[in-house]
């Protein structure tokens, strides 16, 4: 066996640090002082036209002009978020190909699906939340006046509710509404809000767990009822909608989101700056207004927090798909 002491030894030190650490040091540092050189790719993990894509394509301006690259939004959707997510997973943590998830990849497929092609919190670095989707419970007009009356029904004899597809944040909301108010609420799975909005607009389903957009119009011209919004608070769009708290089931809280991410091991600096940009263009006010407009709301954290938030998010959907039983189709 080599002594540590002997020049063969490949773990040769200065001091008590590893040379081979040292120099891996040194150079991350170099790379952040240069980056960015190059045009930076932001893969979106939906199709165009969604509210993650809208937000990707109104930051990417801002951000080209204060780094000095071109930043490119490139679409890759499929398997609920995977696919894009995992070509963000597997590029190299060198702050040039950057990701757009949303909390299905991040939170909800590592206990979804049998098998993930990557672990969201060892292979991806948050950078930060961009925003947030609230939800709303809607009903037709003649339904139950108030959440707290539907969910009083709904432990009699059952009730259906629809919901945007299984394993949806929309399908689990409602699964953990059921959970915590005890109401014998029945999934029933479409593709998508709008088709929801439609049926209960049409008395084929009593309840629907929707996005803002595809109800907020009929909601504001009173032909759907909107019981409650998801979020810990109420929206400024919909002020006199409460809270599932507030109608009745106290601590709970649902969102749908989403947030930027990089390869694990991208240098601390070159997050530092990302998030900083992304945070500074989503300030910007034309930009806040086309966020809103897309039935999001801007919501920046800083990497840690974003690192927290995903952890928490997994633990708790984790459960509640395992309580539910919710598989995919």
């Amino acid at each position: 066996m080599k002594n540590r002491d002997s020049p063969y030894f490949c773990f040769s030190k200065i001091g008590t640090v590893p040379i081979f650490l040292l120099a891996l040091a040194l150079a991350a540092a170099a790379h952040a002082q240069s980056w960015p050189s190059k045009p930076i790719r932001l893969i979106v993990s939906f199709p165009p036209g969604g509210s993650s894509d809208l937000i990707a394509r109104a930051i990417a301006p801002p951000m080209s002009e204060r780094l000095g690259q071109p930043v490119l939004v490139e679409n890759r959707p499929g398997a609920g978020g995977n696919i894009g997510v995992d070509v963000v997973a597997k590029s190299a943590p060198d702050g040039y190909t950057l990701g757009v998830a949303a909390t299905g990849a991040l939170t909800v497929n590592p206990t979804l699906y049998a098998r993930m092609p990557f672990d969201p919190q060892r292979d991806l670095a948050p950078i930060t939340l961009l925003a947030m989707i609230p939800f709303l419970i809607v009903a037709h007009p003649s339904a139950p006046a108030t959440l707290s009356d539907a969910l009083a029904a709904a432990k009699k004899q059952p009730v259906s509710y629809g919901h945007g597809g299984n394993g949806s944040a929309m399908h689990l909301s409602g699964e953990l509404l059921k959970m915590m108010s005890g109401a014998d609420l029945v999934p029933i799975a479409y593709k998508g809000s709008g088709p929801v909005s439609a049926d209960v607009l049409g008395g084929q389903v009593p309840i629907g767990v929707v996005d803002v957009p595809s109800a907020i119009a009929a909601v504001k011209a009173g032909r759907l009822r909107a019981l409650a919004v998801t979020t810990s608070r109420r929206l400024a769009s919909l002020p006199d909608v409460p809270t599932v708290a507030e109608a009745g089931v106290p601590g709970y809280e649902s969102i749908g989101w989403f947030g930027a991410v990089a390869p694990a091991g991208t240098p601390a600096p070159i997050i530092e700056r990302l998030n900083a940009e992304m945070t500074g263009a989503l300030a910007m006010p034309d930009i806040k207004s086309r966020v809103l407009a897309a039935g999001a709301e801007p919501l920046t954290t800083t990497a840690g927090q974003f690192a927290v938030m995903i952890r928490d998010e997994t633990r708790k959907w984790a459960d509640v798909i395992r309580r539910a039983g919710v598989k995919l189709e």
